[in-house]
């Protein structure tokens, strides 16, 4: 079963506490619609939040992730929407932002049947959301809500089989780290340099790969241990403990697990030049780009570094373009970085600005490059 909350209902006779809660969160992380789907034969649980469709239908992944609470959820969706919106934006693609969220079951008994349901639920918003992987969730199942709704990428069925994203978002992680240490450093090269990246999965790993590559110094962390290991093993990366990454010294400390790691309580323990990683909302709140800038710390902005896989899917079968559009992200960060201390403004703030602009300005096919 699924509802639609809009915000007509605010003003309703009788609206229920928690549409109350909704719409109280709507003041800090806006929205243009929330979705909720409910199947208790599958054991789905799912929220898909749209943010904007002014540039073209929502897109942005599904995650499944374990929540302490439906209202976790919803603000998780909320806010990935919003970054994804500005994450399109800044890079100029026809498509607004979105973004689903599953509560993941204690038991899940069978995955194909929740993923075909969530098929169903991307399928009754008619085309206004656009879904793919992200964290918790894989090829397959996006191969399995591509049973149920064309409205879904990164799959290996014909037309929309981008695949996974995850090689496209390092890579961008990649210039944005160069970008950041050309700015901060005065380096062009990454060599000696040394790099503590928190969560090693799809992204994080390559991501390692790209900068032992260059000659950078790893430490890593991440409770998988075969994960850690993998990467010791090939590439002699120093392992630390859950929190002891935050305060390992080093010259850039990538975040590429889940938001909200840089707070202030990690920022004080945080000894380090430049946060660049791939995770999304890593700011606990945005006041935390002025506590970092207080620390000398350069932030790039997460929903910029880390847009290779957006990219990746706007440009689908045009691998030259992607190449090339992952390589410009070096010089939309360096610009961004330069601005803001041309300003004496926080990185987020530039780059909020720029995003922003664009969302606001008379749309016009003509500002695109390709279409969807």
């Amino acid at each position: 079963m699924a509802s639609f909350i809009d915000s007509r209902e605010s003003k309703r006779p009788g609206t229920s506490r928690a549409s109350t809660d909704l719409f109280d969160m709507a003041e800090q992380y806006p929205f243009s619609d929330v979705h909720f789907w409910r199947d208790p034969e599958t054991q789905l649980q799912a929220i898909i939040a749209i943010h904007s469709t002014k540039l073209g239908p929502a897109i942005g992944g599904c995650r499944m992730i374990n929540y302490p609470s439906a209202h976790a959820a919803v603000k998780d969706a909320c806010c990935l929407a919003a970054g994804m919106s500005y994450k399109t934006a800044i890079n100029r693609l026809p498509f607004g932002g979105g973004k689903a969220v599953i509560l993941k079951p204690k038991n899940l008994t069978d995955r194909k049947a929740l993923f075909a349901s969530f098929g169903r639920f991307v399928e009754s918003l008619g085309g206004r959301y656009i879904t793919a992987m992200d964290s918790g969730t894989t090829i397959a199942d996006m191969d399995v809500i591509a049973s149920q709704t064309n409205h879904v990428m990164c799959t290996t069925t014909a037309g929309l089989a981008s695949g996974d994203p995850s090689p496209h978002t390092a890579k961008g992680v990649y210039y944005g780290i160069k970008a950041a240490v050309k700015f901060k450093l005065q380096q062009e090269s990454l060599a000696g340099l040394h790099v503590a990246i928190q969560g090693v999965g799809n992204v994080g790993y390559a991501l390692a790969k790209l900068l032992h590559n260059d000659g950078a110094k790893l430490t890593i962390a991440d409770p998988n241990q075969q994960a850690t290991q993998r990467l010791v093993d090939e590439l002699g990366a120093d392992i630390v403990t859950g929190d002891d990454l935050y305060a390992v010294h080093c010259d850039v400390f990538a975040p590429c697990a889940l938001g909200q790691v840089i707070n202030a309580h990690t920022i004080a323990q945080l000894n380090t030049a430049i946060i660049a990683g791939s995770a999304n909302n890593q700011l606990q709140h945005p006041n935390m780009a002025d506590a970092l800038a207080a620390k000398d710390i350069l932030y790039a902005p997460d929903y910029v570094i880390n847009s290779g896989g957006v990219l990746q899917i706007a440009y689908l079968n045009k691998p030259d373009v992607v190449q090339h559009k992952l390589a410009a992200l070096y010089d939309t960060l360096l610009a961004i970085f330069i601005q803001a201390e041309q300003q004496n403004s926080s990185t987020v703030d530039v780059a909020n600005s720029l995003a922003e602009k664009i969302l606001t300005e008379p749309f016009s096919g003509a500002d695109y490059e390709e279409k969807y």
